[in-house]
């Protein structure tokens, strides 16, 4: 069996299988962590303060104020999250023009005041208010979890935030007369309109703005952000930095067939495939000519740009080399999760209705969005509301982003992200380095060193609020930066790296603002108060002794 080009070009991980303390008669000790004055700013105020006059960081007028939203009175959350604002935004001032559906919290730190972030999520059609609930924002309802709990690693702590439903039909945004758009252009210019409107609502001209996303946001966030530069308008579109994770940014068969192969390999003792079948795939990679582009792709520097991937078009009988792969492992573990594959059985219920790779809602679960109270509660129109929406650009004629219009992003702002989960299976690894070694951007082509030259992506040492929300420290991954680009791995996260990997998460979001100059920085997180490296030593010495 030839050595994977994935084992190859990445360190090396042990697994260190054992039972939990609790299986052991063995009691954990107690995690330090400090009430919401201590590590990061409070989500809100609890039940007690709710009666107190509060300030509004969003000057009150008839423009804004229909849209609030009161953070005192979300269902199924017992603390207030804070100053919100919701509905539906037209992204034109023609009658009945296509409404974006949207959810603004605007943040009181002193660093945000010139700063906007806008959040998207991918599908297509798949709505954002997944990444509210269960990834970045002030409030998490994650698989399988009892209730709603504060989000420590709540992005809106550090800067102005919106999540936004789009392409129109996603979510609660309606598709009004407008013609669906069928590519990235069009979507983009459509948003535009949309951010027209909802800044000058809310009065927040002249911001910085930074755009982030994940998977199909690969599409999204460079385009938009394109449209936005070519705007040359500073009061509305003034594009400071982009950050998208695991992200679609080149053929389907370099994300994900070429190097499927190379990942079972990585990951294998989480796919547990006879080696038959291992035999059988490798055979298949190197006749499908996968083995071949691939150490091409992945050679540092690149020797110049490639031809086209074999199977582009998927025309090429027995080389779907990843749906082969994924029918395997579903065999051996049913709950297999594209987006994380470490995991395992049993399915955990979502209250969105999507754990994961699957489409399950326990008998008695509501979907939370389609609840009449939770719509009422946060402007909403009164609707059927789905996490993923069918046929929104069904057909999308755009290029790859990654051969079109992201070098120009990277060329404008000098300050792109790009973040990537190693236990993501959908978007892999070496499929996202491939893609992005192929292109040129400030007067080179790809990255001139190889992973083996990345340094430690550092997530700073910190006590937690809440038992409910935990997030790992130290290091938690690979980073390198050239000419405006940085790449940043996360060992431990699945796709979505804010849900599985939240303080990883909340670091990137510091370094595209410019909080920290790198992800090695082993300083505090900028909303962290004291030093808390005394509190991981003693965390440390009760572990061992």
């Amino acid at each position: 069996m030839k050595v994977s080009v994935l084992s190859t070009l990445l360190f090396a991980a042990g697994a260190i299988a054992g039972r939990s303390p609790q299986h052991v008669n063995k009691k954990l000790p107690e995690r330090m962590r400090r009430e919401p004055a201590g590590d990061f700013p409070a989500v809100g105020l609890d039940k007690r303060a709710a009666s107190k006059k509060k300030k509004h960081i969003i000057p009150q007028n008839s423009n804004t104020t229909k849209y609030a939203v009161d953070g005192t009175k979300i269902p199924d959350v017992n603390f207030d999250i804070g100053e919100s604002y919701a509905g539906l935004m037209p992204i034109s001032s023609q009658q009945n023009a296509s409404e974006l559906y949207f959810w603004f919290f605007p943040s009181a730190d002193t660093h945000a005041s010139d700063e906007i972030v806008i959040w998207l999520n991918g599908g297509p059609g798949c709505s954002s208010l997944e990444g509210l609930l269960q990834e970045n924002g002030p409030f998490l309802w994650q698989y399988g979890t009892y209730a709603p709990v504060k989000n420590n690693y709540n992005w809106n702590n550090l800067t102005n935030v919106v999540w936004v439903e789009q392409p129109a039909g996603t979510g609660f945004s309606s598709k009004g007369s407008t013609p669906a758009a069928t590519n990235e252009e069009e979507v983009a210019e459509q948003f535009a309109g949309f951010w027209a409107n909802f800044m000058n609502t809310f009065g927040l001209h002249n911001k910085k703005v930074y755009i982030t996303g994940e998977s199909y946001a690969g599409f999204y966030v460079p385009y938009i952000a394109d449209n936005f530069i070519q705007k040359n308008n500073s009061r509305l579109y003034d594009v400071h930095g982009i950050m998208i994770y695991d992200p679609s940014i080149s053929y389907d068969v370099v994300l994900q067939d070429i190097p499927a192969t190379p990942f079972v390999d990585y990951w294998g003792p989480l796919f547990n495939l006879n080696q038959t079948f291992m035999d059988d795939i490798h055979n298949r990679s190197d006749a499908c000519g996968y083995t071949t582009f691939m150490e091409e792709a992945l050679t540092f520097p690149p020797k110049g740009l490639l031809p086209s991937p074999p199977n582009a078009d998927y025309s090429m009988p027995g080389c779907e080399l990843w749906n082969d792969i994924y029918n395997a492992v579903s065999l051996v573990n049913p709950c297999f999760d594209i987006y994380q594959v470490a995991t395992t059985c049993p399915l955990l219920y979502d209250v969105l209705g999507f754990p994961g790779s699957f489409d399950y809602l326990p008998e008695g679960v509501q979907i939370y969005f389609n609840r009449t109270d939770v719509q009422k509660a946060i402007n909403a129109p009164i609707q059927e509301w789905e996490e993923c929406t069918g046929g929104i650009l069904r057909r999308d004629t755009s290029e790859y982003t990654s051969l079109s219009v992201l070098p120009k992003v990277i060329e404008h702002t000098n300050n792109v992200i790009i973040g990537q989960g190693m236990l993501d299976y959908i978007i892999s690894y070496n499929g996202t380095l491939m893609a992005i070694n192929n292109m040129t951007w400030n007067g080179a082509q790809g990255f001139s060193k190889g992973p083996s030259a990345y340094e430690e992506f550092f997530v700073p040492y910190h006590s937690e609020l809440n038992l409910g929300d935990l997030a790992g420290s130290g290091v938690q991954g690979a980073w390198h930066t050239e000419r405006g680009l940085t790449f940043a791995t996360v060992q431990l996260s699945g796709h979505m790296i804010p849900q599985y990997a939240p303080s990883a998460a909340y670091r990137m979001v510091e370094k595209l603002l410019g909080r920290t100059k790198t992800l090695g920085d082993k300083s505090n997180f900028s909303t962290q108060k004291g030093n808390f490296g005394n509190s991981f030593n003693f965390i440390t010495a009760n572990v061992t002794n």
